[in-house]
């Protein structure tokens, strides 16, 4: 049942929720309330700490320029801007027995590491792990986001527009809320692994409604308010991806301060906004996460090109596994289990990878690797050898234009079976073969899906090939190639799996068989039954190792799943995935490692 929020900044109307500025505040330029009644306020010399009564309980002596607050048990963090060193400060606010006694504490933390340039703007942002963040915006648009804690750490770098003054981040959508002065209010994505995107709220006219663009910002439940250059206060409702504009309020302010009621300051101090504001939210929903144990060293290529793992598990030596990735710039990479690159084989554009083991060819075993090659639209075969080491065996030519995706499977005689799919839904199955000590592939059948594929992977012990449609969803047909190849949709793109569907994997276990698909479009990961009727189990997210510094994943290309017991974290196997947006910093693609035990215990599956 939908619990309705009713938040009203009319404090006649709603006298319960009104908590009165002490007139001792009437000219800080910045307050914010406290648990408990206390407040936290910004003059030109010093951060404060005051009680309900109005009388001061600490200070922090510096030159600040702004702040923003995250309320917690008996206090809160607040991040400040000193003006005189241009540093950030978090600071905590201990406000435990404030609303009884004359006590209560300001304690600075460390100081963020220096930007390298003049702060601006600042603002925090509490994510769906609970972890705290800071956005440090310049003058000139450059901006940076990071990872509080005992020890900062720099997440990732922004370009937002010049002249950004104020920001604000509503945490329960992750959006970030910038106002460019002369221009407008902007939405950002605050997720580090987002890429960037960026959406007008509104602009100043001609192009919207403001005037002289977005000054002062505030969360409200549901939407946003800000105040133009004209001091006119504008509220905004977000509704379905859009941002509906509510009547504004001519009062000639200059602050807002977020609450019940929301607070203005004018040339009378701080007083109620007088902006009614009532909204219904479900409540959002929200995944699971895990994070991972492990990451490869990243790609030696910047930009899009990381692409595709496959895990090859060494026949006697269970932390001798191997992660075979592509980078779709340069060749084929090969890591262990800690993450470092062993091999560097440049081969070329390959794009989807997989692995099978103990194959049969004659008197001959093999186990092989095989990735698609997009500047020759051809199959590379590579020789996997007892120790884990990969070698480049043979290059088949297809008669497909954009060969793209491709996965294998180990038929029940033992030999190996390839399928090639090409960006306009056709799908080729081979039979790859050996003679005079070379490798070949016979073409066994062909057949299409309407719209672009390319993940896709079959079970070798259901014989059963399931295939991504990128805007569709997932199919399932018959791996035989004895059979005739008719798709049906197993799980199509809606509610749980998200476009563009992209990696699949699938993990076979002592209490069930579960596909693991990429569902790009919410940076998460599907997991459903491998067998009729094909019931979804969940879905969950991978975030931030903040004491690793491990970042999450997004945007996930290709992934691949184990079973095998390959020792330490990964005693009940391994998922890795290729990692879309890699940041802590920011730097070229990677993947990550993903014990399963973890993924089990976030959706159950035990």
């Amino acid at each position: 049942m939908k619990s309705p929020m009713f938040v009203s900044l009319l404090a006649a109307a709603f006298p319960v929720l009104a908590q009165q500025v002490p007139s001792a505040l009437a000219t800080a330029g910045d307050v914010a309330a406290l648990p408990g009644g206390a407040w936290l306020a910004l003059d030109k010399r010093a951060l404060r700490l005051v009680g309900p009564d109005g009388a001061e309980r600490a200070s922090l002596a510096l030159r600040p320029r702004q702040f923003d607050v995250r309320a917690g048990a008996g206090g809160a963090l607040v991040l400040v801007v000193d003006a005189n060193t241009e540093r950030a400060l978090p600071v905590i606010a201990d406000t435990a027995d404030t609303a009884d006694a004359a006590t209560g504490t300001l304690r600075a933390l460390p100081a963020l590491p220096e930007t390298g340039f003049g702060i601006e703007a600042a603002c925090l942002y509490r994510d769906a792990q609970r972890l705290d963040h800071a956005f440090l915006v310049a003058k000139d648009g450059q901006a940076q986001q990071w990872l509080l804690g005992p020890t900062p750490r720099l997440v990732r770098h922004l370009a937002l527009p010049p002249g950004v003054k104020h920001c604000r981040v509503d945490d329960a959508t992750a959006t970030l809320y910038v106002g460019e002065a002369g221009l407008g209010l902007w939405a950002y994505d605050a997720d580090p692994e987002s890429g960037g995107t960026r959406r007008p709220v509104d602009l100043r006219a001609p192009f919207g409604k403001l005037a002289g663009g977005a000054g002062a910002i505030a969360v409200l439940p549901g939407g946003v308010a800000a105040l133009d250059a004209k001091g006119t206060l504008h509220a905004w409702r977000h509704v379905n991806g859009a941002w509906q504009a509510q009547a504004p309020l001519a009062i000639q302010a200059n602050g807002l301060a977020a609450g019940a009621p929301l607070l203005a300051h004018a040339k009378d101090g701080w007083r109620p906004a007088g902006l009614a504001w009532t909204t219904k939210e479900a409540p959002a929903r929200t995944l699971p996460i895990v994070t991972a144990r492990a990451q490869t060293e990243p790609v030696a290529r910047a930009g899009d090109a990381a692409d595709d793992p496959a895990i090859w598990v060494h026949p006697s030596d269970p932390g001798g596994a191997r992660v075979l990735g592509t980078n779709k710039k340069q060749g084929l990479l090969v890591y262990d289990l800690q993450g470092r690159q062993l091999q560097l084989l440049e081969s070329g554009r390959l794009n989807n990878v997989d692995v099978r083991q103990d194959l049969r060819f004659g008197a001959e075993r093999f186990d092989l690797a095989m990735a698609t090659q997009r500047d020759e639209n051809a199959m590379v075969l590579f020789a996997i050898n007892a120790t884990g080491k990969v070698a480049e065996a043979a290059r088949i030519p297809t008669p497909l234009d954009d060969i793209y995706g491709a996965c294998l499977y180990r038929t029940p005689q033992g030999g190996l079976d390839a399928f090639v799919n090409d960006k306009d839904g056709r799908y080729l199955h081979y039979r790859i073969t050996r003679a005079a000590d070379r490798f070949g592939a016979e073409l066994k059948r062909s057949f299409r899906l309407a719209s672009q594929p390319e993940g896709c992977v079959a079970d070798d012990r259901t014989g059963l090939l399931f295939m991504g449609e990128e805007d569709r969803g997932v199919w399932v047909a018959d791996a035989d190639a004895s059979r005739p190849a008719v798709p049906r949709m197993v799980l199509p793109v809606g509610d749980v799996l998200h476009a563009d569907v992209e990696g699949m994997g699938i993990y076979h276990g002592s209490k069930g068989n579960w596909l693991v698909v990429s569902s790009q479009g919410n940076n998460s990961y599907v997991v459903l039954d491998a067998a009729p009727p094909f019931r979804v189990r969940g879905a969950f997210r991978i975030g931030i190792d903040a004491q690793a510094g491990i970042d999450g994943a997004s945007e996930t290309d290709g992934l691949d799943v184990t079973s095998a017991r390959l020792g330490g974290p990964y005693a009940k196997g391994l998922l890795v995935v290729q990692d879309g947006h890699k940041r802590l910093p920011d730097g070229p693609q990677n993947f990550k490692l993903v014990a399963w035990e973890d993924v089990e215990r976030a959706l159950k599956l035990e």
